[in-house]
């Protein structure tokens, strides 16, 4: 009997044990294979050593369980627990200051993107997610993006007149009008066929995303134009998060600050990667506008920092330029 005892405690003590083990779903839009994919797998991974299996993270990648308009819904009524939207996400959802990072040429390199998202501005900007229920953990990077079409992209003249992919937001809306494109909101999951049959004639995409996507055998020349900022913000369902025990929360806060070190650190070295995959492809002629052109355009969309200041607010904008030393009136 003694035996049978010790047996049905054990049993009773793992059946515990694995019903106590807390599921995150982590869900995004983009292949496994980019950035933001593996970053994913690795904070999934970092969260069950942490935490010593009491954790798993479920990561569910090319929209495999919710597409561009329906996951931020779903985190918010809880049937999903974590996504990386892009910030430009966040201007439809009414929290209008992260479109400041869709502001075109505003930054020129990493270091001084990340004055504002590894300091107090971009804490701040996180901290205004949660009257929507949702947490703000850490911005990971991507990468800056180019333009691409089936014509040359050289001149700001080259842009009229063609319907451009953008993501949800008024600041992207206007940056594709301030060079006559026309603009054509769409879910990233649809860009491929989107281009292959012509519904629009370019995009615009860090070049991880444009090679996994496989849009190069869609698109016959690319820009590197490097005109604008795609980044995620790793969010939570707010009621979740603060209902797990302490101290798993800071082992998952852990695990994000490591894969947030590894995302950023990955993000170039995929891009450069991506952009061999493109060259080497041969089905894309890929170009690098000179000085002259990359100011042209520079020049060409400054008018989108006066237009939509008010949208996104005056004082975010302006910490932003007080960061980089971007100054649209100088141009």
């Amino acid at each position: 009997m003694k035996l049978k005892s010790i047996l049905a405690a054990a049993l009773l003590a793992v059946g515990l044990s694995v019903s106590a083990q807390t599921i995150i779903k982590f869900s995004h839009v983009v292949a496994a294979d980019t950035p933001k994919g593996k970053a994913s797998e690795f904070f999934a991974k970092k969260a069950a050593e942490l935490t010593k299996g009491k954790v798993k993270v479920e990561v569910y990648a090319n929209s495999a369980l919710y597409k561009d308009k329906e996951e931020m819904e779903a985190l918010q009524i809880g049937s999903v627990q974590m996504l990386a939207p892009s910030l430009a996400k966040f201007g439809p959802l009414g929290v209008k200051e992260f479109e400041a990072f869709d502001f075109p040429f505003i930054f020129d390199d990493t270091a001084e993107l990340h004055k504002i998202t590894q300091g107090p501005v971009g804490a701040a900007m996180l901290a205004k997610l949660e009257p929507k229920g949702i947490k703000g953990l850490a911005y990971w990077d991507n990468g800056f993006k180019s333009f691409s079409a089936n014509t040359p992209l050289k001149n700001p003249a080259d842009y009229k007149g063609k319907k451009f992919r953008i993501q949800s937001s008024k600041v992207l809306e206007e940056e594709i009008r301030s060079v006559g494109g026309i603009p054509q909101v769409m879910a990233f999951s649809e860009v491929y066929q989107a281009l292959q049959t012509g519904v629009v004639d370019g995009t615009e995409n860090p070049i991880s995303n444009f090679y996994t996507q496989k849009m190069h055998e869609v698109q016959k020349h690319l820009s590197l134009t490097n005109h604008g900022y795609l980044g995620y913000a790793v969010i939570v369902n707010k009621k979740f998060w603060d209902g797990l025990p302490a101290d798993v929360r800071g082992q998952l806060e852990q695990a994000m600050k490591e894969a947030t070190d590894y995302a950023n650190k990955i993000a170039q070295e995929e891009n450069d990667a991506s952009l061999e995959g493109v060259k080497k492809s041969g089905k894309t002629t890929v170009y690098t506008p000179t000085k002259e052109e990359r100011m042209a355009l520079k020049k060409a969309m400054a008018p989108v920092h006066l237009k939509m200041a008010d949208r996104v607010g005056k004082e975010t904008l302006q910490k932003f330029y007080a960061a980089t030393g971007f100054d649209p009136a100088k141009l």
